[in-house]
């Protein structure tokens, strides 16, 4: 009979061991527990987060209940108080510098040809409740902030970082790495003079909202031969120059945009005002641009449903951290299993089937169709025997 893996091991496939080896002898990430490694510690937590277990009890009981289908991957069965030191100790530049090799990957498997480069940035707040004593309140919640740089075109992940949720937004995206010709699509939260120059002269574009109490001069309004795009109307398309003098002046050409979405909001039409130093898309791509800023507020969603970090298995920073860069490395080895063996199921039927079957031996591209059923060898029969047949 062919040998199957279960479909646990398919998914960890993409993860060159030796590469982690040297990332873990680069953290020194096994100096303190050399019994429960970091290779085992990174299996159970990706086994947490797509199994969906949010207690350490539970993580125990289900991961050793399937020791005879992980035995092959080097990993033993664990003890809730090992995992729970190894959660408070382990660096977790162990498991962010693997999220970022994995990035890089799921982006070599998915780039096209000619994409458009295309960032976004943003944070989601992550809630903590009054156990996790290390959290930092920031007037609207009391926990930590995941900061993530998004690109839709391949639904890739990269550059994300957690803190606590009195960190302000723009902090995190000055440490964001500049890509000459890529376009930076953020909200208000990313607002300073300074990092938006170091983008410009970083040969790079920026669309964002500015606040309101910007004072912008009009230098002359341009021409826009189109004005619709889908789900909103782009109402005036205006060179302007910052009124203020001195150190905050801005030294680029800008442009902004007052766009009209057809969407209602309290029963009147919404205008958003949007600012750019991209002198050569025309206003109507400015708008869409802005509008996919959409698709990282979609991720945070798809994450915090579909992904075990509501309930976290630690209260210290540590275990915090750790689990969230856990969760993050689960969404980019479920999409590059779906880019490798072609899945056409959604997204969200593929994790959910994975978890379901995480530890059964079956072909990865056919989890959504029932085994074949069992064919016992015909029992061959002597020639000296008789054999009775229906003519």
């Amino acid at each position: 009979m062919r040998f199957q893996n279960s479909v646990f091991v398919d998914l960890l496939k993409p993860i060159d061991r030796r590469a982690f080896g040297q990332i873990v002898a680069r953290h020194k990430g096994d100096a303190y527990d050399k019994s429960f490694k970091s290779w085992d510690h990174l299996v159970v937590l990706i086994a947490a987060q797509l199994g969906g277990e949010t207690s350490l009890r539970s993580l125990e009981a289900a991961f050793n209940a399937n020791s005879g289908s992980h035995y092959h991957l080097g990993v033993r069965r664990i003890a809730r108080s090992t995992l729970a030191e190894a959660n408070a100790r382990r660096p977790v530049g162990v498991f962010a510098d693997l999220f970022a090799r994995l990035s890089c990957e799921l982006d070599r498997r998915t780039r096209r040809d000619g994409a458009e480069l295309l960032r976004l940035i943003d944070s989601t707040p992550i809630p903590l409740s009054k156990f996790h004593d290390f959290a930092r309140s920031n007037g609207r919640i009391h926990g930590m902030k995941m900061h993530v740089v998004y690109d839709p075109g391949v639904d890739r992940p990269f550059c994300v970082e957690v803190t606590p949720a009195n960190v302000n937004d723009v902090e995190i995206g000055k440490k964001t790495p500049i890509e000459a010709g890529a376009t930076y699509v953020f909200d208000k939260g990313y607002y300073d003079f300074k990092w938006w120059r170091d983008i410009h002269e970083a040969r790079a574009l920026f669309v964002t909202r500015p606040k309101s109490n910007t004072r912008l001069t009009d230098l002359a309004d341009r021409e826009m031969p189109q004005t619709r795009g889908e789900g909103y109307t782009v109402l005036r398309d205006c060179e302007v120059e910052l009124a203020s003098k001195g150190d905050s002046k801005l030294p680029m050409p800008l442009r902004r945009l007052h766009i009209q979405r057809d969407a209602l909001k309290d029963g009147k039409p919404q205008l958003i005002v949007v600012i750019t130093n991209d002198m050569t898309r025309s206003a109507v791509e400015i708008a869409a641009l802005y509008k996919a800023r959409w698709a990282i507020e979609l991720l945070f969603r798809w994450i915090k449903q579909h992904l075990n970090i509501r309930k976290f298995l630690g209260e210290n920073e540590n275990a915090v951290r750790l689990q969230l860069i856990a969760a993050m490395i689960a969404f980019v080895l479920l999409r590059i299993a779906a880019h490798r063996h072609d899945i056409e199921l959604a997204h969200l039927r593929f994790s959910e089937l994975a978890g379901r079957f995480l530890f059964e031996r079956r072909p990865i591209d056919r989890l959504e169709r029932p085994p074949p059923k069992y064919q016992a060898a015909r029992r061959r029969i002597s020639p000296r025997q008789l054999e009775l047949a229906y003519a």
